[in-house]
């Protein structure tokens, strides 16, 4: 029997401590729901809100976060004097919030909304402010709006801490405090990789998924257009939640049906390009692999377009290890714009192609200029899991009572293999179980042979998987991250040497796909467990479970692309992308090197010098290279930093370090000091 010495009293309830790290944990597990804003498991402790305090025998009223639960400890969490504080809170929450809510996109989902109805505030006695600050509006994932926010922190440290990327942060002090990007600036004008964790988090509508409905309904009711749907596998085990169902719920054929019925013409499964992207990704592991470069092994994975993003921001020297194949979602916009428009005999124009996805990435990676070869994306709307819940409700469908429907052909047919791309690990699995039957054929067993199928070394909720397996004789050293933050973990180990892989899979949300932020919220770590199995069992119950013995994967082949990275699919299911380091939304070439026969001019943008207007200075001098037609003979660069932050911004001509750089010197540093060293070359 436990002693005394190893509980604590809660509200009376002698309460075991079992290795919770905070008190709020040990009350929970209680089962008593103290009201948090600030306080996520997965995140540090910030202790912001104060929402969660209890009163302590002999210490006081103390927020139950930070305070590490000791034997012996009397708790109370319902006092009056307690109450008395989180209406208060509420209250002053409230008072500095746009209170529009009958028009807030969280509306009915709202935490700050919930709790005010649970304590009863039925009345703020607090003014409101009057200053509105502006949208931002910015990038086609995610929505900032100021006025909805309430400073907790969560949108900062999972950007921080999770996804290692730190674009939002406090700013100013007392009343004036805000969350921002940098120097006030949009997201678009940030390196955010538009993931959307930080929407996923927050507790308002300060963050929130910029919607596509109102264009899908567009389409939807143009009769000339022929609106296709393709829908991503973990979108199957999350949308029950939205219906009241457990997450990992599954059932596909509801979901094709909802869509029939709000109006899609056709319905088919991204798990099919899914299948597409092992064979073709496969064939590029393999062909790499032989070759033994060093300079193309590791070879990265390249589904997830937050990833992708990060990579041309932060690390560019590993853009040539990104795989080359388009993610399924980009694999299917420029199938139904060819062969699916020809077998469909509709006019590529007259095609709306639609995506159901669990990812606000993936509206970005739509817009892309690499997806529009004739200048029409080749995905004209991306939704989430979210917006196709509320498109449901809009059209007053009873989602439990509709009868399954299947899928479309010849893009509605997936394997096992296809599916479990929504889970982290599920790409590299896929892409094992296609090589091992490549590099070790057994020719007894056939289609659907016993041959292992499942790798239980790339799966689990870890950060940082590894494994080394060896396939056809040959040792095949793998990894597998999930979250930009673990992303960043692996690349530090290969550059430090401490570590060597053949192929690395990532996506940049925990979890992978069914942890994206397009899913329905909450989506904390069990409720991630429940999807990932889900998927998993769909998996298990396939006949088919290896993406090169899909029979229309293979009918594609014969009649449309040919061979595995043949010129067809080559053209069609690959793509290649550039550096993305920028400054303002501009594409800026950065360097440290000089470069032989050309004039090297380096404007410091560290933090003194943009301030001080660097920014302005890189383009001026950009205009006069490009006006005089010098762009070969002058390599201009931004750079950091010449460590004279008291005299910037600051400009280097040659070696030759100009302080104290104002716009209208520009003309004067461009003739004296650029067009005069190439008159002395």
């Amino acid at each position: 029997m436990m002693s005394v010495q190893q509980m604590v009293t809660v509200d009376g309830l002698q309460v075991p401590i079992e290795g919770e790290r905070n008190l709020l944990e040990l009350i929970r597990k209680a089962g008593i729901d103290l009201p948090t804003f600030c306080y996520h498991s997965e995140l540090s402790v910030y202790g912001a809100c104060r929402m969660c305090v209890v009163e302590i025998e002999g210490r006081g009223v103390i927020a139950s976060c930070t305070v590490e639960p000791q034997p012996g400890m009397v708790v109370r969490t319902n006092t009056e004097k307690l109450r008395a504080i989180r209406r208060t809170i509420i209250e002053l929450l409230l008072a500095n919030h746009d209170r529009d809510c009958t028009t807030c996109s969280k509306n009915g989902g709202c935490k700050l909304q919930d709790l005010a109805r649970r304590f009863g505030v039925t009345r703020v006695r607090f003014g409101q402010s009057d200053e509105m600050r502006p949208l931002d509006e910015s990038t086609p994932a995610i929505v900032r709006d100021p006025n909805k926010c309430i400073l907790c922190g969560d949108c900062v440290r999972v950007c921080s801490e999770v996804q290692g990327v730190g674009i939002l942060d406090f700013a100013y002090r007392g009343s004036y405090s805000m969350v921002t990007p940098a120097f006030g600036k949009n997201l678009a004008d940030v390196d955010c990789v538009q993931c959307g964790q930080c929407a996923s988090v927050c507790p308002t509508a300060a963050i929130t998924i910029h919607s596509s409905t109102d264009d899908v309904w567009k389409a939807i009711h143009d009769p000339k257009k022929k609106v296709v749907a393709q829908v991503a596998p973990a979108v199957r085990v999350a949308l029950g939640e939205e219906f009241g169902h457990a997450p990992g719920w599954a059932e596909p054929g509801k979901v094709v049906a909802a869509l029939k019925r709000i109006g899609f013409d056709l319905v088919f499964d991204t798990s099919f390009t899914a299948d597409l992207t092992v064979v073709e990704e496969t064939a590029e592991f393999l062909e790499r692999f032989a070759s033994g470069s060093l300079e193309r092994l590791p070879q990265f994975t390249s589904c997830c377009p937050a990833w992708v993003k990060y990579v041309e921001q932060y690390h560019p020297e590993y853009l040539g290890n990104l795989s080359s194949c388009k993610s399924p979602q980009q694999m299917f916009g420029s199938l139904a714009r060819t062969y699916l428009s020809r077998e469909l005999d509709i006019e590529p124009e007259d095609m709306y192609v639609v995506s159901v996805m669990p990812c606000t990435a993936k509206k970005f990676e739509a817009t892309r200029k690499e997806f529009a070869p004739d200048g029409r994306p080749d995905v004209d709307a991306v939704m989430t899991t979210q917006e196709l819940a509320r498109m449901i409700r809009e059209a007053g469908i009873e989602f439990d009572d509709l009868t399954v429907e299947a899928f479309d052909l010849p893009l509605g047919m997936a394997t096992g293999a296809g599916m479990i791309f929504g889970n982290t690990g599920g790409v590299a699995e896929a892409v094992l179980r296609a090589a091992s039957d490549i590099l070790e054929p057994d020719k007894s067993a056939g289609v659907g042979n016993s041959k292992k199928l499942v790798f239980e070394a790339v799966r689990g909720a870890e950060g940082v998987k590894e494994a080394t397996l060896t396939l056809g004789g040959h040792e095949v050293r793998l990894a597998v991250a999930h979250s930009l933050g673990a992303a960043a973990e692996v690349l530090e180990r290969i550059k430090s040497g401490e570590a060597s892989y053949d192929l690395i899979e990532v996506m940049a949300c925990p979890g992978g796909c069914i942890g994206g932020a397009g899913q329905p919220n909450p989506s904390h770590l069990e409720v991630r467990k429940k999807r990932a199995k889900a998927l998993y069992d769909v998996d298990t119950m396939q006949m088919l479970r290896k993406a090169h013995d899909n029979p229309f994967v293979k009918q594609l082949y014969d009649r449309f692309l040919g061979k595995p990275l043949g010129d067809a699919s080559h053209g069609l299911l690959h793509t290649e992308y550039g550096t993305r380091r920028r400054i303002e939304g501009e594409d800026i070439k950065f360097s440290l090197e000089e470069v032989d026969g050309r004039v090297d001019v380096g404007v410091c943008v560290g933090t003194c010098c943009y301030l001080h207007g660097s920014y302005d200075l890189l383009r001026g001098l950009m205009d006069r290279v490009n006006e005089a037609g010098l762009d070969d003979k002058v390599n201009l660069h931004a750079t950091f930093c010449f460590e004279n932050c008291e005299h910037s911004p600051n400009i280097q001509v040659g070696g030759e370090i100009v302080s104290a750089v104002r716009e209208e010197d520009i003309d004067r540093i461009f003739k004296e000091k650029i067009l005069s060293r190439l008159q002395d070359q």
